[in-house]
């Protein structure tokens, strides 16, 4: 079968993971979670003291990590593993969330992420989800979806999952953090967090899980049909 790139974009919060992660297992797809690389990369600075302001120390850190993603055999699930350790819980914090957006947007650690997620999507047979996969990462994927949600349904799903962490937090400061993401990815001068133009809108705010990975299968279904009626061939992305 042709093998093509999804890229699932949005606010967060909005269900792109677990949306792309369903895709990909459906498919027999690779899922790369380009959120949690960042949040790695913010949890490494954090941990080594490096002032997101310093610039030359911050790129001497980005050729000092390593960021790979290891599947967890028993859950089945990729799980994001920094300098060789499973660090998936501790990039899920709030702390991580309140800082993530300032460091995805310095320039230095959004080229060097980019180009990491196009080395691992250059065979395609992916489904990659962020806020620039469809504009800056795959401008070329073959699907693209843009993914948004209300700001309130959004804070009481992300509380839910801090919640099943034991991390209880107050749904109002949920609602600040990500009206400050939502601001701070969309105004970024290097890779802004926008939809592209031949991405189709999905509003989850109404939607279970279940509808939004089948409103995704569905535009791959009619998108694979439509190539292979046009004879088109995959080629490695380079």
């Amino acid at each position: 079968m042709r093998k093509i790139v999804i890229a699932i974009d949005g606010y967060s919060s909005c269900g792109k993971s677990t949306t792309a992660k369903a895709v990909a297992a459906e498919l027999g797809y690779a899922y790369i979670d380009t959120g949690a690389m960042y949040r790695g990369v913010t949890l490494y600075l954090l941990e080594h003291a490096i002032d997101f302001a310093d610039l030359p120390r911050v790129e001497q850190a980005l050729h000092e990590m390593q960021i790979a993603f290891k599947r967890n055999r028993k859950t089945g699930r990729n799980e994001l593993c920094l300098d060789g350790v499973v660090r998936e819980d501790e990039i899920r914090q709030m702390r991580i969330s309140n800082l993530v957006s300032e460091v995805s947007g310095i320039p230095a650690v959004r080229h060097a992420m980019v180009r990491q997620q196009q080395r691992m999507a250059r065979k395609r047979g992916v489904v990659m989800d962020g806020r620039d996969i469809g504009t800056t990462v795959f401008p070329d994927a073959e699907v693209k979806v843009f993914m948004t949600a209300e700001v309130l349904t959004r804070a009481l799903r992300r509380q839910e999952e801090l919640a099943a962490k034991n991390e209880l937090v107050p749904v109002e400061d949920i609602v600040e953090n990500l009206r400050k993401r939502d601001h701070l990815d969309s105004t970024r001068t290097e890779s802004p967090l926008r939809r592209a133009p031949d991405a189709v809108l999905l509003d989850t705010t109404h939607m279970m899980i279940d509808e939004q990975v089948d409103f995704v299968l569905e535009r791959v279904s009619a998108k694979l049909f439509a190539l292979a009626s046009a004879g088109w061939e995959p080629k490695e992305i380079k």
